[in-house]
């Protein structure tokens, strides 16, 4: 299985360089749970794409502290190239921004949260189970970072899980396209570090939240089985 991995992250802060980056985090979450998949990364954010989409197996669109609603020309090839893979029948994943971007190039809308910035450990409740996922796929605890979400889905997409703050937490559409407003790559460790890096920059209710959120660690090598088996299933 060879699986391309779009890296989206905008984040050049010195916060960012003191941590792994999303290609090492996507490589590592995937290799987690299928040590012996290729997994090939291109930095999107710096007009880095894929020539063809020919030779890859599955897509999977990464993380952004960018919007989707941006005017910038590599979220404008991305959105093409969504597009082009979808056409394909290339099986997609998005995270976070992935999520969004997907929703979108698709025909959906992406929006504010109806709340404020969403930070630390969120659970996801699944009230539809995806023939890849196995049957105790009901509640899973996973990474957040956003200021927006998907409002709106495209033609043909399914809600499969929500949470609190987030309506639209997790959708498929068919066996195509799987995607999760939140972050399975993100580890413990890292969050943690997140939290108070960036709590700070956000009224005070927002840092206790995301403090007392850690308390349930999140759940990502449980989510990349889920993720390992959407790929193998398409």
């Amino acid at each position: 299985m060879h699986i391309l991995v779009l890296v989206t992250n905008t984040d050049q802060s010195a916060f960012a360089a003191r941590h792994p980056r999303d290609a090492e985090k996507f490589t590592t979450l995937l290799k987690l749970v299928r040590p012996n998949w290729q997994v090939t990364t291109f930095e999107v954010t710096e007009n880095d794409f894929p020539a063809s989409l020919q030779g890859f197996d599955g897509l999977l669109i990464g993380g952004s502290p960018a919007s989707v609603n941006d005017e910038n020309h590599w979220i404008e090839r991305l959105s093409d190239l969504i597009r082009r893979a979808f056409a394909a029948g290339l099986p997609m994943m998005g995270v976070c921004f992935g999520h969004q971007a997907i929703a979108q190039a698709l025909g959906g809308k992406v929006g504010p949260n109806p709340g404020p910035f969403i930070l630390g450990t969120t659970e996801t409740t699944f009230s539809t189970r995806a023939p890849w996922m196995p049957e105790d796929a009901h509640k899973i605890t996973l990474a957040s970072a956003h200021g927006e979400q998907v409002t709106a889905l495209p033609e043909g997409a399914e809600v499969m899980g929500e949470s609190l703050t987030c309506p639209i937490a997790a959708y498929r559409i068919g066996g195509s396209v799987f995607a999760t407003q939140h972050h399975p790559e993100m580890t413990p460790g890292f969050l943690a570090a997140l939290v108070e890096e960036f709590t700070p920059d956000f009224p005070p209710e927002v840092g206790t939240r995301a403090r007392a959120s850690l308390a349930k660690a999140p759940e990502g090598p449980r989510f990349a089985e889920w993720i390992a088996r959407f790929f193998e299933q398409a």
